[in-house]
């Protein structure tokens, strides 16, 4: 196995298993797990706060290993290194209790922290699905993947964004964001899978000299 592909490995499991944890510390939290938003997990005095912040900076090493199994694709890993980078700040700076956003909600620094670094995670994740479904030097089916994720993320994120800005806090800004992070993870997972799979970045095949050149050279 070629270190690009241990890379892909180590990435989709480090998603999955970060992506899982996050999920049950969503699950168990007292009230709907469908109500209010994802981070609410890792506030302070959550059952499961640590697992959901550790669970996402595991994920966020995955998107890292990504970043380095693409590597030789330097406009997606940069974007995917950024992406991971600011997973991982959302992960180590939780919001406070209600995760409260302006402007129908008093913040703290802390709030702005991680509302930022999750809102531009996404989008510079976005923008890596752009690049990887225009990328001539990706197989196919790792673009047709990216255009998919592409095409459900920017709706459901500009949907998310207006929902946030007009309405606040309520059970559609909580369903499009779940929508958005199940797009997200599973984006994630399947890139890894195809580069896992097999190299998805061409290589120019080497072909043999015909011999005629060979003796013409002679």
């Amino acid at each position: 196995m070629t270190r690009d592909r241990l890379y892909a490995a180590g990435a989709g499991l480090a998603v999955l298993v970060g992506a899982s944890t996050m999920l049950v510390a969503v699950v168990v939290r007292p009230g709907s797990w469908l109500a209010g938003y994802v981070s609410e997990a890792g506030t302070s005095g959550q059952p499961f706060a640590l697992a959901y912040r550790c669970g996402l900076v595991l994920l966020a090493v995955g998107v890292g290993l990504l970043a380095l199994a693409l590597r030789r694709l330097a406009p997606l890993a940069m974007l995917l290194a950024l992406a991971a980078v600011l997973a991982g700040t959302s992960g180590v700076v939780p919001c406070t209790t209600g995760c409260p956003l302006p402007p129908h909600e008093p913040t703290t620094p802390a709030d702005v922290v991680h509302t930022a670094a999750s809102i531009a995670g996404l989008v510079t994740l976005a923008a890596a699905m752009l690049v990887a479904m225009l990328a001539k030097d990706l197989r196919p089916a790792t673009r047709r993947l990216a255009a998919c994720a592409l095409t459900l993320t920017v709706p459901l994120g500009g949907s998310l964004g207006m929902t946030m800005l007009l309405a606040g806090r309520g059970a559609l800004g909580a369903s499009l964001e779940r929508l958005l992070l199940v797009v997200a993870v599973s984006w994630l997972i399947g890139t890894s899978l195809l580069t896992l799979l097999r190299n998805s970045v061409k290589v120019e095949s080497w072909q043999m000299t015909p011999p005629s050149a060979n003796a013409s050279r002679r």
